[in-house]
């Protein structure tokens, strides 16, 4: 089944891509968010599986595509019930902010499992601490940053001034940005995007070497899809934000703030796969290039037990009346 995922889900992500691209620069996160939730469900409903989305767009009253629990795929379509079962968490466009206002690093995200595979996380916030392959198992979210620097430092063979730290530019990590700065560490801020920082920091080369703060719990549930089938580590807290998302959060057995959560707690399946399509030119993926009678994408795609990274570059071939030219 992992093989199945892992070529379907590629489409699924493209074709997001690809309709929220058209939009950038055009001032309206919405619409771009709009655009890519359509193209995405209405590719995923092309499939040959029995979907459910377990980390989508929000809750059914709140999110009129792509809710959570909500059945995608032709089981649905046609009522066939012998195809795969298969759980599903998206992104259908990380950086509505970035399309709007055509700034880079926007990516539309998607990782898929067989059935309880990928944890139900409540839509709420999240704490969260992710490395690279070298890190893993030497630091501890518990402790104070400059220790879990420390540690990361030792594992890479560098000093701690030498390292990488994305943080989400946000008022509420301001005593974080403090002590980073006091360990001597570099801060890269970011508005938007802790996802894509979460995929780099596991990519040698990238220049990233950990990412810290408080972020969407969805997030974290893709984040550790992917730092699974890259060897890295994400430890995390939940934080609720009020009264109601803790009510929430302990009907899904999810209420506990102390509780830490780790890569395999939030990405717990054998056949797991993900795939993420630049839609504007990022740090790890090039954004979507249109020309007369096509576009080009750039994608990342995962497996975790076929052990299998690919970057692929596709060309999209909109009118066959005026093939495009295929450049190298």
């Amino acid at each position: 089944m992992e093989h199945l995922l892992a070529l379907e889900m590629i489409r699924v992500t493209e074709a997001a891509a690809v309709e929220a691209a058209r939009l950038m620069g055009r001032g309206d996160k919405d619409e771009a968010d709009r655009a890519a939730v359509e193209a995405m469900r209405a590719t995923m409903d092309e499939l040959e599986i029995d979907g459910s989305i377990v980390i989508g767009e929000g809750e059914r009253d709140e999110a009129p595509m792509l809710f959570i629990g909500e059945s995608v795929g032709k089981a649905r379509v046609i009522g066939r019930k012998s195809y795969p079962e298969v759980d599903i968490a998206v992104d259908p466009l990380e950086g509505t902010n970035l399309v709007a206002y055509g700034q880079g690093g926007a990516i539309t995200v998607l990782a898929a499992s067989d059935r309880g595979g990928l944890l139900h996380a409540p839509d709420t916030y999240m704490e969260k601490l992710c490395v690279g392959p070298a890190a893993v198992g030497k630091v501890d979210i518990r402790r104070p940053p400059a220790e879990n620097l420390e540690a990361i430092a030792t594992s890479l063979g560098r000093r701690v001034r030498d390292l990488t730290v994305v943080i989400l530019d946000r008022p509420r990590h301001e005593g974080l940005i403090g002590d980073v700065r006091e360990a001597g560490a570099r801060i890269k801020l970011i508005g938007d995007g802790d996802l894509s920082a979460a995929i780099s920091c596991a990519v040698s080369g990238t220049g990233i070497h950990a990412v810290m703060g408080t972020g969407g719990a969805p997030e974290g549930v893709l984040s550790a899809a992917a730092l699974r089938c890259l060897g890295g580590e994400i430890q995390a807290r939940l934080r609720f934000r009020s009264d109601d998302e803790r009510a929430r959060g302990e009907a899904m057995g999810h209420g506990d703030e102390d509780r830490v959560y780790r890569t395999e707690d939030l990405a717990s399946g054998e056949n797991l796969v993900f795939a993420a399509t630049g839609v504007t030119d990022g740090d790890l993926l090039h954004g979507v290039r249109f020309f007369g009678g096509g576009a080009r994408t750039h994608t990342l795609q995962m497996a975790y037990r076929t052990k299998h990274v690919r970057f692929i570059d596709t060309v999209h071939m909109f009118d066959r009346d005026r093939p495009p030219a295929v450049r190298l």
